[in-house]
């Protein structure tokens, strides 16, 4: 019985387990998308969450576990075994105010923003969890920003290692350029997760890279 007990310690303790891998950024930069693009790429489909155009439409941390990427690397094809965590948008401020153009009414407004910051709470919790972290940025929107810098830090102080998605490059004003001039030190990797351009190589640097 104890050898029994000391062979399933030792089985647990060596099994190859799934990396969690948290999908993060500000808001509207495109994580559930991209989450929901891998899922239904190499899952069974359906969606982690809705997408709409207010900000904060994530407002709980979503976890998908036993997703299975393949990448291609040379002529072999990688496998990454991974759990999913898709996060509410990260921000250093939230304003009730910010919701009333979208017609959300005031007490729904606020009560979305004290939803949104206690997402972001729950958010950097979830740091303490996670092995490698796809930080989505809105490659439309200045990379230099007070949020931006603040989560890359944060990140980094972590020793989490990180690539970027540059998003949305199917829109004119995509400059993913610009990420890359902001954040050097990092991988970033183009990408539309709406449209799916340039998912194979964000999938082959996450094979590498949180394997």
């Amino acid at each position: 019985m104890v050898r029994g007990a000391i062979f399933s310690f030792f089985m647990r303790l060596f099994r190859k387990r799934r990396a969690r891998i948290g999908i993060y950024g500000p808001p509207n930069a495109g994580k559930t998308t991209l989450a929901n693009r891998i899922i239904q790429t190499f899952a069974d489909g359906g969606e982690i969450g809705e997408v709409t155009e207010i900000p904060h439409e994530t407002r709980r941390a979503i976890r998908r576990e036993g997703i299975t990427i393949e990448a291609k690397s040379g002529k072999k094809r990688a496998k990454l075994r991974i759990d999913i965590v898709d996060t509410p948008g990260l921000a250093t401020k939230i304003d009730f105010k910010d919701f009333i153009p979208f017609g959300l009414s005031e007490e729904e407004a606020k009560r979305r923003a004290k939803e949104a910051t206690q997402g972001v709470i729950e958010a950097i919790k979830w740091l303490d969890d996670i092995d490698g972290v796809v930080l989505v940025f809105d490659a439309t929107e200045n990379p230099y920003t007070q949020t931006n810098i603040v989560i890359v830090g944060n990140m980094e102080a972590r020793g989490i290692p990180i690539i970027i998605a540059a998003n949305k490059i199917d829109l004119p004003e995509a400059s993913p350029q610009r990420i890359k001039n902001a954040f050097p030190q990092h991988t970033v990797v183009p990408i539309s997760a709406l449209k799916g351009e340039n998912m194979d190589a964000l999938y082959e640097e996450m094979a590498r890279k949180f394997r």
